[in-house]
């Protein structure tokens, strides 16, 4: 069907589109889906022109992407500030742009961050010559984990975001269990605490990251450690002259038991290189006996007490090591008797994290480091946390 123009006489096919270019459209949300894409949503024009095609431009960059609503952008810059408009385009030509959208920030680029997690060491129990105080649990994404576990891998994390921290401490009580270290979600468990020894008490030695030593008594079995994290204390040989109780678990290393030739010796730990030095974390204490003291395992294990019948120290034994999670010596400390006995301390827990020497790490209040941003090599730097609990980022 056809009209004519009263004006001319020509005619022109009914339904033909105008020589006019689209309306704007109006601009929706936008959203960062990773380090380098957003969405924009719009809405076309109900009014005008019909377009053929729909473009999002970003500020600033002017990167663009085209389709129908959510629109993707890609190319975009990691960890950085963003708006968008949106133009709809025809045979005639391009509509004037929306109004701009809202700000998004686009994600971070993830990275790993390498960890060793190691819990306070354990205690030991109330009596004389008592069972070793077993290693804090110790997790590792380098060179061997705890308990003879399948290596953890490391964490993949984004730069300028908040992960926790919590160096545990060592047992500073009798018959007291270290407490827990803890890196964003690792945890690795605190040592338990050795059995009382000397015919002193019928008390268990405490399960833990690794377990406690048996005491020389009526109850005279170690403890189990925590599976991927350390190993179970020795037994004691019960109660009865000569006293020898177990020594305390070690991360790498169950503690040995007491005999007739002296105290269980603590179980080693594990060596660790992620400082780029191998050392050792995570000892087992020695037991505690009336004739030979247990040794302490590598790692920070304390040495086992030395008792005499009387009930006072012939040798002291000694605290686990601070910062490696070394587990209690069985028994006191000084030439003590039993009512007024020092006993040994398990040694505090460490946090050590090795990550890209792109980046750089910030401890936030409440945590203490010995070591901050130092090479690690190959690439890399390490932070080694001693103390406290607080949140680290990274730039």
């Amino acid at each position: 069907m056809t009209t004519k123009s009263l004006k001319t006489g020509s005619s022109l096919a009914v339904g033909n589109s105008s020589a006019a270019v689209p309306t704007a459209p109006t601009i929706g949300t936008a959203t960062a889906t990773g380090a380098n894409t957003a969405t924009v949503t719009y809405t076309a024009a109900t009014l005008g022109a019909t377009a053929s095609s729909f473009t999002a431009t970003s500020s600033p960059g002017s990167l663009t992407g085209t389709g129908s609503s959510p629109i993707t952008v890609s190319g975009l810059t990691a960890s950085t500030n963003y708006t968008f408009t949106v133009t709809a385009t025809n045979a005639n030509g391009t509509s004037p742009a929306s109004a701009a959208s809202n700000q998004i920030t686009t994600d971070s680029v993830p990275f790993l961050v390498d960890y060793l997690v190691v819990a306070g060491g354990g205690g030991t129990g109330p009596g004389s010559v008592n069972g070793g105080g077993g290693a804090g649990g110790l997790r590792s994404s380098v060179t061997a984990t705890g308990g003879g576990g399948t290596l953890e891998s490391a964490l993949n994390l984004t730069a300028l975001t908040n992960y926790t921290v919590t160096v545990g401490a060592g047992a500073a009580a009798t018959s007291v269990n270290g407490s827990n270290s803890v890196f964003s979600t690792i945890t690795s468990l605190g040592g338990g605490f050795g059995a009382p020894g000397g015919c002193n008490s019928g008390s268990a030695a405490s399960v833990g990251g690794s377990g406690g030593g048996g005491g020389s008594s009526s109850v005279p079995n170690g403890a189990l450690g925590t599976a991927n994290q350390g190993y179970g204390g020795g037994n004691g040989i019960g109660c009865g002259a000569p006293y020898a109780s177990g020594g305390g678990g070690g991360a790498g290393q169950a503690g040995s038991n007491g005999s007739g030739s002296g105290g269980g010796n603590g179980g080693n730990g594990v060596a660790v290189s992620i400082t780029g030095s191998s050392i050792y974390y995570a000892g087992g204490g020695g037991g505690g006996a009336t004739n030979t003291a247990g040794t302490g395992g590598l790692g920070g294990g304390g040495i086992g007490e030395i008792g005499l019948n009387n009930g006072w120290v012939g040798t002291s034994g000694s605290n686990g090591e601070a910062n490696t999670g070394g587990g209690a010596g069985g028994g006191r400390i000084g030439t003590y008797n039993q009512p007024d006995s020092v006993y040994t301390n398990g040694g505090s827990g460490v946090v050590i994290l090795r990550y890209p020497n792109t980046r750089t790490i910030t401890l936030g209040a409440g945590l203490t480091a010995s070591h901050t941003n130092t090479d690690a090599g190959g690439g890399n730097r390490y932070t080694k946390i001693t103390a406290g609990t607080g949140n680290v980022s990274w730039s």
